[in-house]
């Protein structure tokens, strides 16, 4: 149980800075504050998922600084394309496209994106986890366990309410007449505008969103 609040803590830490990095990058070339990510909460995921698979995949016993450069591009680069790919599947919109950039890969992920995972990766693994895992070490085993028990409660309503306007979206993409993306892509923000705060997080925090259609939909 205490390497599993540990894991979780972690997870929810990396999450966290990666959405404060998102925020940043946000505030940066676009001079306004968005709340990066489809979830309500101050967290990227895919950050939190992207350092666990470093720390296990690559393990604690290596001292090749460059095999863990490369090996950090290489998890967070599939674990890039495999979620782009699901979210486009399963809610038939692509939430981020590098087609306009040099070196990609079906618009997935880039060359632009992978040189960073792989510095940020080398970087946590050597020196941002341990010091985390120090502070975490610090935290009363008692206080630990409530203190992830409390933030998995909150991470698990905010993806049950995230994933129900995700799914809402889904469904007026479905109920309209697909003769084009981009008119598909107007009506779903013009939807998505007219609702609660939820709906309006997700225009916010993915102002590019891009309604993706099958071939069968192309076809008709």
């Amino acid at each position: 149980m205490n390497k599993l609040a540990t894991y979780f803590l972690l997870f929810m830490t990396y999450s966290f800075l990666g959405w404060c990095m998102e925020v940043i990058s946000s505030l940066i070339s676009k001079k306004k504050f968005i709340n990066r990510g489809f979830l309500i909460g101050p967290y990227c995921p895919i950050y939190g998922h992207g350092v666990l698979c470093i720390l296990f995949l690559i393990g604690s016993n290596t001292k090749d600084v460059l095999a863990v450069f490369l090996k950090s591009i290489l998890i967070c680069s599939i674990l890039e394309y495999v979620t782009s790919y699901l979210m486009e599947k399963i809610f038939k919109a692509r939430w981020w496209d590098y087609s306009n950039k040099k070196f990609n890969i079906n618009g997935r992920i880039c060359l632009e994106t992978m040189i960073p995972f792989g510095i940020l990766g080398t970087l946590c693994f050597y020196v941002i986890n341990p010091f985390i895992l120090k502070m975490i070490s610090l935290i009363n085993i008692k206080v630990r366990y409530i203190l992830a028990l409390f933030l998995f409660v909150i991470y698990l309503i905010d993806n049950i309410i995230s994933f129900n306007v995700l799914n809402k979206i889904k469904g007026t993409i479905k109920n309209q007449k697909k003769d084009n993306t981009e008119k598909i892509r107007k009506n779903v923000m013009t939807w998505l505008s007219k609702n609660s705060v939820f709906y309006r997080h997700i225009k916010e925090a993915y102002p590019n969103l891009e309604i993706r259609k099958n071939k069968k939909d192309k076809k008709k």
